[in-house]
């Protein structure tokens, strides 16, 4: 830079220039000399050093360094390139004018820190794509390590840039803050919480991504798409997102489906209120009716039998026949304790599916064929409509 300095500063007083125009047009012609100089490295960097290292880095067998230098990182790498050029000219160009060398000097250093706090963020953002085992419990801790460590890096840089600006050293900065630390933890109460709940979250293995969740008294219901320190992103079963706050999951309660879904089988629980005054002994028209439709076996109509009790035992024998339900978890057909809506029988059995839609049509029809055969018994679903004008 100083042998172009000379000779441009020959090249105008040859010219027959002055003293006072020589310096201005010197100054201005190497202003652009380092701006050219410094857009020359950045196009060095983007056209040809860029593709090298990406020619190299395909060529090995490893994949760290393919996630980790792909094309954007090393773009935002070549950011740095140009402002480092400028970095090194700035003495050469103003050392007459030390107080814009020095302004010039710290808008540079900042551009540097900045664009350097980016290639950091990008590459912190990379390193959790090394674990493949999408909504693990190990690929969700290393985000949420990831994420407290890109928060570290944009405190240090703003430290960094406010040193910059200041004149002052970093340490004397950040020594500064335990004196305003109570105040910080005042104002970043939520944020810092946020960011504990999420590390308890994860790290407790109790939601992953994929999960379905139920949060009680909340409107989310839906499988987690995303995790990060401060949200949990849920997509509906509408197609919509709702995004809770991991602090929510960890101090309240939610339902993971998570169990029922690995198991293969899903629960039923429902209770039908029968009419109280329609139970009663079976009589002969009723035990004909019965043995004629091959619904119960004569042997089962032996002696004063009731028709709320035979009932029950045929519920629980159709149940046990149907292949889609599943024989080895509890099974039953029980009486509950009367109330002013009838008395309750609930069936309480586990389907072989978890997939919602089947899981309903099924539930439908066995309730479908317990409301359609409660009649054959001379039993009568309880109706309030219908126990009113009676």
């Amino acid at each position: 830079m100083e042998i172009i300095n000379t000779f441009i500063e020959n090249f105008l007083l040859s010219l027959g220039l002055e003293g006072t125009t020589v310096a201005i047009v010197r100054y201005v012609l190497m202003i652009i000399v380092a701006f050219l100089l410094a857009g020359l490295s950045g196009y060095i960097s983007r056209k040809f050093i860029v593709p090298l290292i990406i020619k190299l880095v395909s060529k090995t067998n490893i994949e760290w360094d393919d996630i980790l230098f792909d094309r954007s990182v090393l773009y935002t790498a070549c950011n740095i390139v140009p402002a480092v050029v400028i970095w090194e000219l700035l003495p050469k160009v103003f050392f007459q004018y030390p107080l814009v060398e020095d302004v010039l000097m710290r808008l540079t250093a900042i551009y540097i820190a900045i664009n350097a706090t980016r290639l950091i963020l990008q590459i912190v953002d990379r390193l959790r794509f090394l674990d493949k085992r999408q909504g693990s419990s190990g690929s969700q801790y290393l985000k949420s390590f990831l994420g407290v460590l890109k928060i570290i890096v944009i405190f240090i840089t703003v430290i960094v840039v406010i040193s910059i600006l200041f004149k002052k050293n970093p340490m004397t900065l950040i020594a500064g803050l335990g004196a305003t630390s109570a105040i910080l933890m005042l104002v970043f109460k939520d944020t810092i919480e946020g960011l504990v709940a999420g590390i308890r979250l994860t790290s407790n293995e109790m939601v992953h991504v994929g999960d379905w969740i139920t949060v009680l008294g909340t409107p989310v219901d839906g499988n987690v798409v995303d995790i990060t320190l401060t949200t949990v992103k849920v997509r509906q079963f509408d197609n919509t997102f709702t995004t809770v706050s991991p602090l929510t999951l960890v101090n309240g309660s939610f339902k993971n489906w998570k169990g029922m879904q690995d198991s293969g089988m899903r629960q039923v629980s429902k209770k039908i209120y029968f009419d109280v005054r329609s139970i009663r002994l079976l009589n002969d028209e009723t035990r004909q009716n019965l043995t004629s439709k091959n619904m119960v076996s004569p042997k089962e109509m032996e002696g004063e039998v009731v028709n709320i009790g035979l009932f029950r035992h045929y519920i629980e024998t159709y149940l046990k026949k149907r292949n889609d339900v599943n024989k080895s978890a509890t099974l039953m057909v029980r009486q509950l304790e009367a109330t002013q809506n009838g008395l309750p029988i609930e069936l309480y059995f586990f389907l072989s599916t978890t997939e919602w839609v089947n899981y309903e049509q099924k539930t439908s029809d066995i309730l479908e064929h317990v409301y359609a055969y409660a009649n054959e018994f001379g039993l009568q679903v309880y109706e309030a409509f219908a126990t009113v004008n009676k």
